[in-house]
């Protein structure tokens, strides 16, 4: 048992919650779908599972912090500065028009720590978990986990590399970059947003890289891949962060042996 090992039953049971409220609402022929001022998709199950969460939050963690992806952030009255981070449904995208790749994202950060992860994708009847000092686990839930870790590929060349989409990389001046890791890569895939990161930490693949995120998006991803031996920075080398609304951010994640190399082949913007 682990200091965390309240927070993260407590993550699981948010995560049953989410589940329970997302899984109804998915393909629902009633689903409610609005656009949100940056144009990215808000269904009516983003919005029940946050507030939801939140009221769980408040009964269980009153004092902790909490920023959520739809109704922002709301302070702590803890000394020692712990956060939940949510994104009710990480994929909204792939939710509204049916495809089962989503997953309700939940993380604690103790300062700057980050103290427990889950991640929950009830269309795919997976879930992934990790806290701090505790190692990082995969399976239907917690009852049925087993530990995960990252692969022990050497070299890019035998590398599978994973992206969300070219159209960031390009926006921020890197997409010849991409391409050519692409190409020197043993196998290049588009599985994108969360699913991703879970890959990487079971070492099904081997590097994950976007040019921005939201925290939200991130936040429960990083002790995950951490805690099954991998490592997570923005383009810069910089652990993620996780600050506050306004605050995107690149990320790489890796395997950990091949983080240097990636972030040199990426730290080439194309001249303008």
């Amino acid at each position: 048992m682990t200091g965390y090992a309240d927070d993260l039953a407590l993550a699981h049971l948010l995560a049953d919650r989410a589940d329970a409220i997302a899984t109804a609402r998915f393909r629902a022929l009633d689903l409610r779908v609005e656009a949100k001022p940056d144009l990215t998709p808000v269904s009516d199950a983003d919005t029940a599972v946050e507030r939801e969460i939140r009221a769980l939050l408040a009964e269980h963690r009153p004092a902790d912090g909490l920023l959520g992806e739809e109704y922002g952030a709301q302070s702590s009255a803890n000394p020692n500065g712990r956060r939940w981070i949510i994104d009710p449904i990480d994929g909204t995208k792939n939710f509204v028009r049916g495809v089962p790749i989503w997953a309700t994202l939940i993380a604690l950060y103790d300062g700057d720590l980050p103290a427990v992860g889950v991640v929950s994708a009830p269309a795919l009847g997976r879930r992934w978990w990790a806290s701090a000092g505790a190692g990082a686990y995969a399976g239907p839930g917690p009852a049925a986990g087993e530990r995960i870790g990252v692969s022990a590929v050497r070299g890019v060349a035998d590398a599978s590399f994973c992206y969300s989409s070219l159209n960031g990389w390009e926006e921020t001046g890197r997409l010849d970059a991409v391409l050519d890791l692409m190409r020197d890569s043993w196998r290049s895939r588009a599985y994108g947003d969360f699913y991703g990161y879970m890959l990487l930490a079971e070492g099904a693949l081997d590097v994950m890289a976007e040019p921005e995120l939201s925290v939200w998006d991130v936040a429960a991803l990083v002790p995950i891949v951490t805690e099954a031996g991998g490592t997570v920075t923005d383009l810069a080398g910089q652990p993620a962060p996780a600050g506050a609304p306004g605050t995107d951010s690149s990320v790489v994640a890796t395997n950990g042996v091949l983080h240097a190399d990636i972030l040199a082949r990426l730290d080439r913007p194309a001249e303008r």
